[in-house]
């Protein structure tokens, strides 16, 4: 039997949620055996839809993946409702499904999510303050380096950091490069020179993602005053560990009866949020403090279910008291301050900033061009920047073989050929080998196949350890051996380490071999490899867990066929990781397959907001 052909895990799951669900209708009443079929199937479908990352899947997308045509979402809605399963939003009771007036349908636990989140987001905001003519000068003043390159531009990192000031919610999507870090720096040093006690938490997804925010932040803040510089916070938090992680699997020891004592929360890298942990974060966090996410609306979302940055993000309408107030507060006339239109109107207004001027790499740069056209879902202009090897900073490998290929494998290697002498040459701390390894970086779509993560990771170690035959190198029989870089794949808070946490293996002063990880101002931690958790090695890694990180070079190594990921914000995603140059391996069909194809979520989130408004519960608009 092709292996193919076997169920994958989630269609097993899939089927065992719906014959439960099957099951749990029979106890309220008869189930003919036309009934049972379709609930079954809809059953099916919606732990699919999970799967995939959906909030809800729609009745119609139900019906149209069956092969009985009588079926359609009216026909499958009565079947919900005779079921005894289904509940709705004016009564959800504890039913395992709720189906809402719009044909969404959801697991209760998800709808429960995503009308928690929207009550939280609505929450009444009070009124435009006074503007404090110390605060204007104060900003305006932190700005004022930027005004020799907008010429006669409107500053939309002074006007995000304005907003911020003005809205107990900011949301700003910008991709790298674009100065989310250095709005964000400024905007404390006003907080802080208005109030010194000003609680600050800084928080990500991922601790490799907190753990960049802090070096960027301390980085971009040298133009302080000494005095501002040491109130800035001193370290950064995993959302996970900003919460309080308990013994109960998906428990925080903040909630809503339990809130977190800060003033002000940044959270970075917003486009990972899932909506579980962002409906978490927001209910532990008070009414009265100030909350900006900062994230990419057009990178990859979480590997879980929902894009709430995306659809937190898609509205950047600004209504004129704003605007006005805004004008005042950073010096813009007030006609020059012209957002975007909204790509879905939301509930959102006078919440949301995009940052579109790159400052990393400008819009002729071969970067900047490749990048935009795969956001626009252009793929002959994305095959052509490919094509026309005129940028030295972009390289395009034609293959579509089920394996790399030499020249990939040339590429690959030739990529870590600075590693391997850091490697060689090191001989005391390896905190050294830390920015030799991010230097390159190999990014997949996939884990399996030839062109997956596991593979190059296997090929590459290879290359590695008999290139470096290193004295301390124990041989074929250990997989430890000095350098080899390893990624965490689990969570182990006993031992402070985080899914996605990068470590380096390199023998201690007695020769023992430890694996050596980051930590903050403490510089690095060692650790036995015995006690790591869940771990693999990360010379190659996927787009996904590349998120929150950043390297001078980056291959994206896309598969030899089309896949149910690729998708323009996996390859977007993928360049983007890049701060110099940017290797593409892949055929032209592939490349632009998974350009054309975006990724859509289904979910209520929206919706739920402006119901929200229009139940009273915000003054967003």
């Amino acid at each position: 039997m092709n292996p193919n052909d076997l169920p994958q895990p989630a269609d097993l799951l899939a089927r065992g949620f719906a014959s439960h669900v099957v099951q749990w209708a029979r106890q309220h009443g008869p189930l003919d055996d036309a009934a049972s079929a379709m609930l079954h199937h809809i059953a099916s479908q919606l732990s699919l839809a999970s799967s995939d990352g959906h909030v809800c899947a729609r009745l119609a997308d139900i019906a149209s993946a069956s092969k009985n045509t009588g079926w359609n979402s009216a026909t499958l809605r009565a079947c919900l409702t005779d079921s005894g399963v289904t509940g709705s939003p004016a009564a959800p009771g504890a039913q395992p499904l709720i189906l809402d007036d719009d044909d969404r349908l959801y697991l209760h636990r998800y709808y429960d999510y995503e009308q928690r989140l929207a009550r939280r987001l609505m929450q009444p905001r009070a009124a435009l303050p006074q503007i404090d003519p110390a605060l204007k000068t104060r900003l305006n003043n932190l700005f004022a380096p930027n005004q020799a390159s907008l010429a006669g531009r409107p500053d939309w990192q002074k006007i995000g950091a304005g907003l911020s000031l003005l809205s107990p919610l900011t949301i700003i999507s910008g991709g790298p490069g674009t100065g989310k870090t250095t709005t964000v720096v400024n905007l404390l040093a006003c907080l802080l020179e208005q109030n010194p006690d000003c609680r600050v938490a800084l928080a990500a997804p991922t601790g490799k993602a907190a753990a960049r925010m802090l070096e960027a932040l301390r980085l971009r803040a040298e133009h302080l005053p000494p005095a501002i510089q040491s109130r800035l916070p001193a370290e950064s938090f995993t959302i996970h560990r900003l919460l309080g992680v308990t013994p109960s699997a998906g428990e925080f020891r903040h909630h809503a009866g339990n809130l977190l004592a800060l003033d002000v929360l940044i959270v970075d890298e917003a486009s990972m949020l899932d909506l579980a942990l962002a409906t978490k974060l927001f209910e532990a966090i008070p009414t009265t403090a100030r909350i900006i996410l900062l994230g990419d609306k057009d990178q990859l979302a979480a590997v879980e279910s929902g894009a709430v940055f995306a659809e937190l993000s898609a509205d950047p309408t600004l209504d004129p008291d704003y605007r006005d107030a805004l004008a005042a507060l950073t010096d813009t006339a007030a006609d020059l301050i012209r957002p975007a239109a909204p790509l879905i109107p939301t509930a959102l207004h006078n919440s949301v900033i995009w940052f579109t001027e790159n400052f990393r790499f400008s819009k002729s740069s071969g970067i900047g061009r490749l990048s935009a056209a795969i956001n626009a879902g252009d793929a002959d202009t994305t095959l052509a920047l490919l094509r026309a090897g005129d940028d030295p900073a972009i390289r395009w490998i034609d293959s579509d073989t089920a394996a790399p290929g030499a020249s990939a494998m040339q590429a690959i290697f030739a990529g870590y050929t600075g590693y391997i002498d850091a490697v060689r040459s090191c001989t005391g701390s390896p905190d050294t080998l830390f920015t030799a390894f991010n230097r390159f970086r190999v990014l997949c779509a996939i884990r399996e196949t030839p062109r997956g993560v596991i593979a190059l990771n296997s090929q590459i170690s290879s290359h590695v350890r008999a290139q470096l035959n290193h004295p301390h190198d124990p041989g074929s029989q250990s997989a430890w051996y000095p350098g080899r870089p390893v990624m965490v794949l689990r969570n182990d808070h006993v031992m402070r380490l985080f899914n996605g946490d990068i470590g380096i293996a390199f023998p201690d002063q007695d020769g023992v071999m430890m694996v050596y990880f980051p930590d903050g101002a403490e510089g690095l931690r060692a650790i036995a490899p015995v006690r790591l958790p869940e771990h693999d090695t990360a010379f190659a890694m996927t787009v996904h867990k590349s998120q929150g990180s950043e390297f001078d070079e980056v291959m994206l190594m896309l598969p030899a066929e089309m896949n149910r990921v690729l998708a323009r914000e996996l390859v977007y995603t993928g360049v983007t990781r890049s701060r110099r140059d940017v290797v593409v391996v892949g055929g032209s069909a592939v490349i632009g397959g998974a350009v054309r194809v975006g990724v859509v979520r289904e979910s209520g989130l929206v919706a739920r907001l402006g119901a929200g408004l229009g139940a009273g519960l915000g003054a967003h608009v």
